[in-house]
């Protein structure tokens, strides 16, 4: 028996480790709560607007198709065509773009990722936070870095909106200690704290949907499943107990 109790806790402990790990906090800043609604079409509206017209120039979305996307969150062919998708591509064509990996690699120093599953390995609340945490750091090579992505190689391309943010150190100290308390935004962009929150949220909202277009579908049928199977346990363990009655 002890043996194998410690035999499953070998094969349990790897699976539970990066989970344990999460619980326990980490050691990166703390995240904040995205909010998100997968039921709000119009969030999901605008944050694939924002997307195409932010995003998609460097980030492809190679696993979903446009006119998918545009019966998901509740458009038309004619909106899709006229507001989402630019240059010569069609509606039912996968959602990437002319991008080439060599030249991500030359002017960013990595390869440029696909965000389609940007919620999926990381989480809603991640991409949210990561959105809004970018802040002035003259060594980076585009003057940008990010407490959530310590070291990211690509430009804040939502600044003009955000504004400029510089980052607060603990007790007053400076950026040689390392220690930051949080951020301060020096300079406004266009739009004020709480729409580029709402904007953020809204582009979170639209990836995580892209992350798992069935979800909301999945999680309804899947209630339906676990009624149908207590049914038949109901029905099951009764016929059990009418069928062995004599015999016990």
């Amino acid at each position: 028996m002890r043996k194998s109790l410690f035999a499953i806790l070998l094969i349990a402990t790897p699976l539970l480790a990066p989970a344990l790990v999460m619980a326990s906090g980490g050691h990166g800043p703390e995240l904040e709560h995205s909010g998100i609604d997968l039921k709000d079409k119009a969030s999901l509206q605008r944050g694939a607007k924002y997307y195409v017209n932010y995003c998609q120039g460097c980030h492809s979305l190679q696993y979903s198709r446009y006119n998918r996307v545009a019966a998901d969150i509740g458009i038309t062919e004619a909106q899709l065509e006229k507001f989402l998708i630019f240059g010569d591509a069609k509606s039912g064509e996968l959602m990437t773009n002319a991008l080439r990996p060599e030249d991500g690699e030359k002017w960013f120093g990595t390869a440029i990722p696909d965000l389609t599953l940007a919620t999926r390995w990381r989480e809603p609340d991640w991409v949210y936070t990561y959105l809004k945490s970018f802040y002035v750091d003259d060594s980076r090579p585009y003057g940008v870095n990010n407490l959530v992505f310590p070291d990211v190689g690509m430009p804040h391309v939502l600044a003009g909106l955000q504004g400029v943010q510089e980052a607060v150190y603990k007790g007053g100290g400076h950026e040689d200690d390392g220690h930051i308390a949080g951020l301060k935004l020096v300079e406004p962009g266009t739009l004020t704290p709480e729409e580029y929150d709402n904007m953020a949220r809204d582009i979170t909202n639209f990836l995580t949907y892209v992350g798992e277009p069935m979800k909301l579908e999945r999680r309804r049928l899947g209630i339906y499943v676990l009624l149908f199977l207590g049914l038949m346990f109901f029905l099951t363990y009764n016929l059990k107990k009418e069928y062995w009655k004599d015999i016990h």
